[in-house]
């Protein structure tokens, strides 16, 4: 996998690329960045080409003047052209689901076909609520970085005890003993997480009720009812408002990290034969 960083007339992006044939975009949830390879399990990179920016704020492109998943977008198609890619299948996961939203919507040319994966469809956290308030203590970017370091340093340590403390964030399962594949998957994700600036901007975004009503493109949803970090709501709402759209609701052990677990393979191989027809 290559990771560059390049200069367009819409800012500065980083972003990792691998693979061949058909192009990818992946645009990552909070938290992440341009080295996650969790959701690029099962492609074939001999027949994609798989494309993951570091949205705004996150990785090393800057969040500059883009507070908005409509400047996002703006950035992702100047580095489409920079690449010279035509037309992408759109791959938007949980927060980066609104910016994945704006793109399909607003350069319809540009998107062959789009996936929505455990992704927010409208304004996510209420700012009167618990856990949005929490989010602005713990994640801002003064405290990110001793969460995460200190996330780091103990699921070295305690990998179980990491894993057991993180399931619930995600998951509205009991908790059962975890498969040692899992906790490893986990904590490999973990691993490249960093909040930055970017996810106090991802729990601001919005966008405009039209903007999701106007998608044409063929768009698969697919979303855990299980779910505990983006509820399911938020596919219903997507599947509700775009009209060329399939809606899958998985009951999964790991909800919003469905790429996890001895179910994710049947799972992911929906979303691969979704492409690919």
């Amino acid at each position: 996998m290559e990771i560059k960083i390049i200069d367009t007339d819409k800012g500065q992006v980083e972003y990792s690329i691998v693979g061949k044939e058909k192009p990818v975009l992946f645009l990552h949830g909070g938290h992440s960045n341009c080295k996650e390879t969790l959701f690029h399990k099962g492609f074939d990179t001999n027949k994609f080409q798989l494309i993951t920016p570091s949205r705004p704020g996150y990785g090393k492109t800057p969040l500059d003047d883009k507070f908005t998943p409509g400047k996002t977008a703006d950035l992702l198609i100047a580095l489409l052209d920079y690449l010279k890619i035509d037309k992408v299948v759109l791959y938007g996961i949980s927060a980066g689901g609104l910016t994945s939203i704006e793109l399909a919507s607003r350069y319809p040319e540009r998107v062959d076909k789009l996936i929505l994966a455990s992704a927010v469809s409208k304004k996510w956290l209420d700012e009167n609520g618990q856990v949005y308030k929490t989010a602005k203590k713990l994640f801002n970017p003064k405290t990110e970085k001793i969460i995460w370091g200190m996330t780091r340093i103990f699921s070295r340590i305690f990998p179980k005890m990491i894993a057991n403390n993180f399931h619930p964030q995600f998951s509205k399962n009991k908790l059962q003993k975890l498969d040692k594949g899992d906790v490893n998957e986990l904590l490999a994700t973990l691993r490249h997480y960093n909040s930055k600036t970017g996810f106090i901007i991802d729990i601001e975004h919005n966008i405009e009720r039209e903007i999701i009503s106007n998608i044409q493109c063929p768009t698969l949803i697919i979303h855990s009812r299980n779910d505990n970090s983006a509820s399911f709501e938020h596919a219903e709402h997507a599947n509700k408002m775009i009209n060329n759209s399939k809606l899958i609701g998985l009951d999964n052990e790991w909800g919003h990290l469905f790429w996890i677990g001895k179910d994710s393979n049947e799972t992911i191989k929906k979303i691969i034969e979704f492409i690919e027809h």
